[in-house]
């Protein structure tokens, strides 16, 4: 298997892979990584790693913190991490926010956090450092999931703050005052189990400033346009080392008038793919690609054509226009969708993964695309209907594995 995964036989890999009893056990392999050494860094429109490009497979596990908090529940973090990496996904999209007065939630009230759930963040930082799997830490959510703007707002209206919708969250002081302050007690925190402070550790590739951010409030774009200029300009100010992004579903703005048309459903949400992603302080952009239920209506073939335009479209303007490298940062199959089965996701994914490999073969702008999501078992209350148990799912996790020697194999190519 070592040696065929040496070929450039991709194509052939996948079939190989795929054919996989679904009832054979998962066959963990080494870790890609097995240690960290070196920083990710951005080079023009592809990232490096200790001078070398860069590419990777990547998942989402948004819950390692809040389980984490709990002591007894800490081998599920450990279960994913070990788990991901032995198919050789090597970077982690997870959050480092859960605000208000919630289960487990990290920062209560503004400034006031629960050291508790502190160190399940902790603990999940060094978790990863020991299986070789870099994280991607999101510092706040769009959604009022785990607090996210709504909270920021609210609690400037109880201090007695002029602001009266979510979005008031971008431009008035108050809010934007408390989400610094979150920025900097993360991103200066000092690991109690490693000892390492999260801005001086490399297991951190990037920092994201918001898990999809859309602003209705003002579709022209300028108010979320001058928020990213000021947080990136602020978390670079604390931290120069890491990677920066914004955490974008990708939807165009006004900034280039004929890439709306590109939009699922004609979407205007305040934000510009193009625009936003040219702040200096932005490393590199991401896209999100949820087509069922972004364009219920169509067949599943128009899906699949709206698939590939929306990956190809945003890969030419990173590497066009940005000159930036590019993330797939959330996709995936919904079980709870009509017509699911695990094989109709493993082709879906192999599709997806085909674009990824092939754009990424032309100079590595298209860097990555991180599956939503994966999760430890006995989760089941955790689960969104995308969720996928690597060692409960082999056939999935096949697909996992060759997507993940294939892009590493093919970063010493470029």
């Amino acid at each position: 298997m070592a040696s065929l995964m040496k070929t450039c036989c991709f194509n052939f890999l996948f079939l190989l892979l795929l054919t996989i009893s679904t009832t054979q056990a998962f066959n963990y392999r080494q870790p890609i990584l097995s240690k960290v050494e070196g920083w990710v860094t951005r080079n023009g429109a592809r990232f490096e790693l200790n001078g070398s490009p860069f590419l990777f497979n990547g998942f989402n596990s948004y819950w390692l913190m809040v389980v984490a908090s709990e002591p007894n529940e800490r081998h599920k973090v450990t279960e994913v991490l070990r788990d991901a990496s032995a198919a050789g996904l090597s970077v982690c999209r997870t959050l480092a926010f859960s605000d208000g007065k919630r289960y487990n939630g990290l920062q209560i009230s503004p400034g006031v956090y629960d050291e508790r759930v502190f160190k399940g963040l902790d603990f999940a930082v060094s978790e990863a450092r020991k299986y070789g799997v870099r994280l991607i830490l999101s510092l706040v959510n769009n959604w009022v999931d785990f607090g996210g703007k709504p909270q920021y707002v609210e609690w400037a209206r109880d201090a007695g703050a002029p602001v009266y919708n979510d979005d008031e969250f971008f431009n008035h002081p108050v809010p934007k005052g408390y989400y610094k302050n979150h920025i900097k007690k993360v991103v200066t925190r000092i690991n109690t189990i490693t000892g390492i402070a999260y801005k001086d550790d490399p297991i951190v590739m990037a920092w994201e400033l918001m898990n999809e951010p859309r602003c209705q409030a003002n579709y022209s774009g300028n108010i979320f346009n001058s928020w990213v200029e000021e947080m990136a300009s602020f978390v670079k100010s604390i931290d120069s080392k890491h990677l920066l992004e914004i955490g974008m579903e990708g939807f165009y703005g006004n900034s280039v008038p004929d890439r709306k048309q590109f939009n699922p459903g004609n979407y205007l949400l305040g934000t510009d793919f193009i625009t936003n992603h040219l702040v200096q302080q932005i490393d590199f952009a991401t896209i999100h690609l949820y087509a069922t239920g972004w364009l219920p209506r169509e067949s599943e073939n128009d899906r699949m054509e709206f698939v590939e335009k929306w990956i190809r479209r945003h890969w030419e303007d990173a590497k066009t226009i940005l000159n930036k490298p590019l993330v797939l940062a959330e996709f995936g199959k919904n079980s709870r969708d009509e017509g699911f089965s695990v094989g109709v996701r493993d082709s879906f994914m192999n599709k997806v993964y085909r674009q990824t490999y092939e754009l990424a073969k032309d100079g590595g702008t298209m860097a990555a695309s991180m599956v939503w999501q994966l999760m430890a078992q006995d989760m089941g209350r955790w689960d969104d209907g995308y969720s996928i148990v690597l060692p409960e799912n082999p056939s999935t996790a096949a697909v996992m594995s060759s997507q993940s020697h294939a892009m590493a194999e093919l970063a010493h190519t470029l």
